[in-house]
């Protein structure tokens, strides 16, 4: 699935994605470098098997590393870049905003549970699963909970605010799961990093992502957002005066008669609507 990003000028703020911010420098970082260590290694598969999660190993055989360390792994160069660019380009904004300590944090939260919920729903299966897409799954869910009225263009071509993106990936991750010997994709694992992600925000784990933070941000952007449309009406507004003023500042000069039809209509219209203005104010 493939995102660009999109910023109204209402919703600017110091935020941004950026080049990179601290932990997810360090994320991309490791996932690319243990990809070409795998991809030349040789012996891909049984990496896959050590260290992706196989759910009939991980408790079976005591491999109780595999929730972590299949997070730095993946099945492809296209499923490592995918990953990577929307962690860049979902989760920069978090750190920014949450610190590095804690985006770390619900990173692994979200990585490490939704690991855990794949093992535990599929204690016989020997398929590795790899890759950082149930902690990435957390991200974009906390994104849209952030900042759900942003506007990213799906495949570079389909505007959707990041709430109905979220809602979308949901509801096919939800369903995918329900049929998982259609795809060898865990959607499992995705689903369950959004259910982990909504959990830990929700909760009081966390040191400063507590829900309540978060619906202090979103009640503040709002009300951001709010004051920028009033500003812009009350601009216009002015702007709106100041022509009635000049129209008017003619009629003093050279008589009603001296207006050209279009100034007698916007006189008329213009009038008309400051003073339904006047009335709702």
């Amino acid at each position: 699935m493939r995102f660009s990003y999109q910023n109204h000028r209402w919703d600017q703020s110091s935020l941004r994605p950026s080049l990179f911010t601290d932990a997810i420098k360090l994320i991309i970082s490791i996932n690319f470098l243990i990809f070409i260590l795998q991809y030349f290694s040789g012996i891909e598969e049984k990496l896959f098997t050590i260290f992706g999660i196989v759910p009939s190993k991980t408790f079976g055989e005591l491999m109780l590393w595999q929730p972590f360390t299949y997070l730095f792994f993946h099945g492809g160069i296209w499923h490592v870049l995918i990953n990577m660019f929307v962690l860049w380009m979902f989760g920069s904004e978090l750190e920014k905003y949450w610190g590095k300590r804690e985006f770390l944090r619900f990173f692994f939260v979200t990585g490490v549970g939704s690991g855990l919920v794949t093992v535990l729903f599929s204690l016989s299966s020997s398929t590795p699963v790899v890759g950082a897409s149930g902690a990435i799954y957390g991200v974009l869910l906390a994104y849209g909970l952030m900042f759900p009225n942003r506007l990213v263009y799906l495949y570079f071509l389909i505007p959707i605010k990041v709430k109905y993106l979220v809602i979308l990936i949901g509801t096919i991750a939800f369903f995918s799961s329900l049929n998982p010997g259609y795809s060898n994709i865990s959607h499992l694992t995705h689903l369950s990093g959004m259910i982990i992600g909504f959990v830990y925000l929700r909760s009081n784990l966390s040191s400063n992502l507590n829900w309540n933070t978060i619906n202090h941000f979103v009640i503040h952007r709002k009300n951001e957002i709010k004051r920028h449309y009033k500003d812009k009406k009350n601009e216009k507004r002015e702007a709106l005066k100041l022509k009635v003023d000049a129209v008017l500042d003619k009629i003093n000069e050279k008589g009603y008669d001296s207006l050209s039809k279009s100034e007698r209509e916007f006189l008329f219209t213009a009038s008309k609507k400051l003073s339904q203005e006047e009335d709702k104010n």
